[in-house]
């Protein structure tokens, strides 16, 4: 194998495991962006419906 043969190898391999890298990133970014935004959500619906149900001590005259 020559040395060119080999630098080329070596470059090939080191830009895929940077590339598989920034995959396992993105796959981890998105899933805690569904769940904060899940979270969100629930949280105002939540609120919604407890300002709905319980008075908030004002009567209507």
């Amino acid at each position: 194998m020559s040395t060119f043969t080999a630098f080329r190898l070596l470059v090939t391999s080191l830009l895929i495991v940077h590339l598989a890298g920034c995959a396992v990133l993105a796959v981890a970014d998105a899933a805690v962006t569904v769940v904060a935004t899940t979270a969100k959500v629930t949280a105002k619906t939540v609120g919604a419906i407890a300002d709905t149900v319980i008075p908030d001590g004002e009567e209507d005259k």
